[in-house]
């Protein structure tokens, strides 16, 4: 078997004798089994006992190692773990320097990239010491900045502070490190709530010339309408939209607001997507959970378990089914309250199809609300799957503990968006022209591409202002 090892292949993988093998095994410090005078050892505790070796090891900070010519250059910011940034590696893009908070986060880029920059909080470094960090000239040109800030302040499932939200402000800390840095080129990638979200409040010395408070603090949208107008009066053209992850080779649903900021005052094509549902327009059709799952080793599976008593209940679902799917009586059983409540409740008691793409991974795959059982095992969905379907190598270490790896696959950027994103990128660079898709429908929202969706703001706000007039 494949995941079973011998002490000379353990040994030889970890660079150390075999009789040093057989000590750890006996002390305990390699999980492992005797049978008669042979010791057996599962490949995966070798990857355990590496981690555990090197989690002391995860600097504060660190200068990147090699400086490399002839490349495109990116730094990126709120990096988790890294699923953009291998995207824009599949594209031809290099990631110089990464910045992360997260302390599981930064141990999984500590160990899969050792030889990049690595910082924490963006708010603790000048522009200068970025470009220390990043092993770059005073003057020398940044290709590109890519980040994803904080998106639960803007989240339609949480209390939408935006800006008053201290990762609204992180957000907005962001945006003066692109305009200060000065890239060719910047990438922000975040949520559909963002398209919705209201400025809330700034304090008055924060409102540029273009901005008025009294009208501009509470539209829907008012948000990305600052971010946009804080670009442009930066010199970068903005284009963006809201685009299914699915429809760039991705096998799973996720929708994320993505804007392409372009120095030379420019809009950047959209992406151009490879795929379509049911193969419509001449593209290939979607991948599905099965294509994602192909020749994924049964063994080993980390997951966390379903409570027993959810488990009956799933023990009565197939796949593709769901809370909808149990008999009445059971249903009310199973939601409690939640059955009299609104919205569609389509997280509960989920067991994933496996002829279509997967859902949009969560944080936590066994949480009431956001399920994401195995189509026909009784449990979640493991950490090996998870990485499927986010499309991370399979040797690529997720630092922590299992919820740590959860949370860090599950809010990861899909890599064939990043890919997608950084394609564009390349292409603009070489001055590479592609033939839009026509009528292409990148979500199942409408008016999310920054034309039509500014056409909407603007026309709100000049509703608002009317109807204002009318009072006096």
């Amino acid at each position: 078997m494949e995941n079973i090892i011998s002490t000379s292949e353990a040994a030889e993988l970890l660079s150390v004798s075999e009789q040093y093998i057989r000590k750890l095994l006996k002390t305990g410090k390699l999980d492992g089994q005797q049978v008669g005078k042979t010791w057996i050892i599962q490949r995966s505790s070798i990857k355990n006992l590496v981690l555990q070796e090197k989690k002391q090891e995860i600097p504060d900070r660190r200068c990147r190692h090699k400086r490399t010519n002839n490349i495109i250059k990116c730094l990126s910011f709120f990096s988790g773990a890294m699923g953009l940034d291998l995207g824009l590696e599949q594209a031809g893009i290099a990631t110089l320097l990464t910045s992360e908070i997260d302390n599981a986060c930064r141990k999984t880029i500590a160990l899969n990239k050792p030889d990049i920059g690595l910082i924490g909080d963006l708010r603790d470094y000048t522009t200068e010491q970025i470009r220390i960090f990043a092993n770059l000239e005073v003057d020398e040109e940044i290709d590109l900045i890519v980040g994803g800030p904080p998106c639960q302040a803007f989240s339609t499932a949480g209390k939408r502070k935006g800006f008053q939200d201290e990762r609204g402000n992180v957000f907005l800390h962001f945006i003066d490190v692109i305009l200060e840095l000065k890239p060719k080129f910047a990438v922000i990638e975040n949520v559909r709530g963002l398209l919705s979200a209201p400025l809330v409040h700034l304090p008055h010395k924060e409102h540029d010339n273009t901005f008025l408070p009294d009208q501009k603090t509470t539209i829907h949208g008012g948000a990305l309408l600052y971010i946009i107008n804080k670009l442009r009066a930066g010199g970068y053209g903005v284009s963006f939209n809201l685009y299914n992850a699915a429809n760039f080779g991705s096998p799973q649903i996720r929708e994320r607001v993505v804007l392409l900021c372009s120095r030379d005052g420019k809009k950047l094509p959209y992406l151009q997507p490879t795929h379509s549902e049911g193969g419509a327009f001449g593209l290939n059709a979607w991948r599905t959970f099965r294509e994602a799952l192909r020749e994924l080793p049964i063994e080993p599976q980390e997951f966390i378990k379903f409570p027993e008593k959810r488990l009956r209940y799933y023990r009565q679902l197939t796949a593709g089914q769901n809370w909808r799917n149990l008999p009445t009586e059971l249903q009310k059983e199973a939601l409690g309250n939640s059955y009299y409540a609104g919205g569609g409740k389509t997280g509960f008691l989920r067991r994933l199809a496996w002829d279509k793409p997967a859902p949009t991974l969560v944080t936590h795959p066994a949480m009431p609300a956001t399920d994401l059982a195995h189509p026909e095992k009784d449990r979640p969905l493991s950490i090996q799957e998870y990485k499927r379907i986010q499309e991370f190598p399979d040797t690529w270490i997720v630092a922590g503990k299992l919820q740590d790896q959860y949370r860090q696959i599950g809010n990861a950027v899909p890599i064939s968006l990043g890919r997608a994103i950084g394609t564009a990128i390349v292409s603009y660079i070489n001055n590479e022209k592609y033939e839009a898709v026509s009528n292409f429908q990148y979500s199942r929202y409408t008016n999310t591409d920054e034309q039509s969706w500014e056409k909407a703001v603007w026309a709100t706000l000049k509703k608002q202002s009317s109807q204002q007039l009318s009072l006096f």
